[in-house]
């Protein structure tokens, strides 16, 4: 069996969780099956069953093109660009509206059933128009038509599946199979190294809150910027926040900073997103990690965290709900959620309340370590990358003896 995995983001290009998912599965299923990732970028490389195949956008369109809308554009000439030329592809899947167009069109030229993962919704983030302009029409068309028309919709969480539903009422519920994300559980795990957090300027020998993610609204970190307000004046936070989605937003984020440091002056805002390694050094450190996100299909960052024995406290919002256990790994946080725009109707609660979580931690190190110990736990027992491959290579097959003999869920 030959899958062409379709994704925009490949290492050494990664920037969010639908990245990383892309990078361990392709992996894991390389352990069985032959894979042929089609990515964004100058990748070209072959490892075994591992065949990884870059392009870029249309010059003319990169070069040529004003606008938000330019990001659109590029992501549908690449879609066009990559199932040029398939090598003996047997079912393809796709992950993100950015290349859901290549399954599509793959399915119709090559006579192959096509799998979707959906880490995200585009009729759920509509706060995207900040981000692409008139592009988001665009990018909302190419998801649409593309999840209507594939085989099977892999949700990363029950919670997605329902979002699935809800923004798709038409999609016949059978085609919807829940797999989760995973955690590489030997690479993920509790150091007690600290020269990451010297390099950045973070004290180890005073606890921490943490927050890891892209600057976007999506990510929530302003709420967890506003929340330091509610904390004592000498917590000391970490925000490892970089890849704003637009400049504005992080220019937002830097006037809420600087506000904060008036009275809170132990923030550390490291801006970029730092390697894995130094992930995993200040994941394993902190007293607390916070995920504050307003919209989080699954939320990956929670199992890293957890995967390093770092107490969680995070929105109740999405498949974070299916991550991290109130009272048990964490906290935690529900708010009252605009359905349109995700966003809290009370951004100053939604603060609050997150600081009553994390100064609750912050006062307790033997919760924090037994929730710690459970997090860690709890990865092993659900979320490996193995039994998630798994999953994957059983839906495969069932799709291709199904397109064989005619059958469609």
């Amino acid at each position: 069996m030959r899958v062409g995995l379709f994704t925009r983001e490949f290492p050494p290009q990664v920037y969010g969780g639908a990245g990383v998912h892309v990078d361990y599965l392709s992996r894991e299923l390389a352990r069985e099956i032959e894979v042929e990732v089609h990515c964004w970028g100058p990748q070209q490389c072959d490892d075994g069953n591992l065949h990884v195949r870059g392009a870029e956008p249309w010059p003319e369109i990169s070069n040529g093109t004003d606008g938000k809308f330019k990001g659109a554009l590029e992501a549908f000439s690449l879609n066009l660009t990559q199932v040029k030329a398939l090598e003996g592809i047997d079912i393809v899947h796709t992950h993100t509206w950015y290349v859901a167009m290549a399954g599509y069109l793959a399915k119709k030229l090559y006579g192959v059933p096509f799998v979707l993962t959906t880490h995200s919704l585009e009729p759920l983030r509509a706060w995207k128009s900040e981000q692409l302009g008139s592009g988001y029409a665009m990018s909302s068309w190419m998801e649409s038509t593309a999840i209507h028309d594939a085989d099977a919709i892999i949700a990363v969480s029950q919670g997605t599946r329902t979002d699935i539903l809800r923004a798709y009422p038409d999609i016949h519920p059978k085609r919807i199979h829940v797999i989760y994300n995973g955690i590489d559980l030997h690479e993920y795990q509790q150091t007690r190294e600290t020269q990451a957090l010297v390099d950045y300027g973070v004290d180890p020998a005073i606890p921490y809150v943490l927050f890891v993610g892209r600057i976007t609204r999506q990510k929530g970190v302003t709420h967890l910027v506003d929340a330091i307000g509610y904390l004592p004046p000498e917590t000391q936070v970490v925000l490892c926040a970089g890849a704003p989605d637009t400049p504005e937003l992080a220019d937002e984020l830097r006037a809420k900073v600087d506000e904060a440091r008036r009275t809170h002056p132990r923030i550390v805002w490291i801006e970029k997103m730092v390697t894995k390694q130094e992930a995993i050094q200040l994941y394993s450190n902190c007293r607390v990690f916070c995920c504050p996100s307003v919209y989080e299909p699954f939320g990956i960052i929670n199992l890293e965290a957890m995967a390093c024995r770092a107490p969680v406290v995070a929105s109740s919002t999405g498949g974070i709900k299916e991550v991290v256990v109130h009272g048990e790994t964490g906290y935690l946080v529900p708010f009252d959620q605009d359905p349109v725009t995700s966003f809290p109707r009370d951004p100053g609660i939604f603060a609050r309340d997150l600081a009553v979580r994390i100064l609750a931690l912050l006062k307790d190190p033997e919760r924090c370590k037994r929730f710690g110990d459970a997090g860690r736990r709890r990865v092993e027992q659900i979320f490996s990358w193995t039994a998630i491959a798994h999953q994957t290579i059983d839906l495969y097959r069932r799709l291709i003896e199904e397109h064989k003999t005619g059958a469609r869920q």
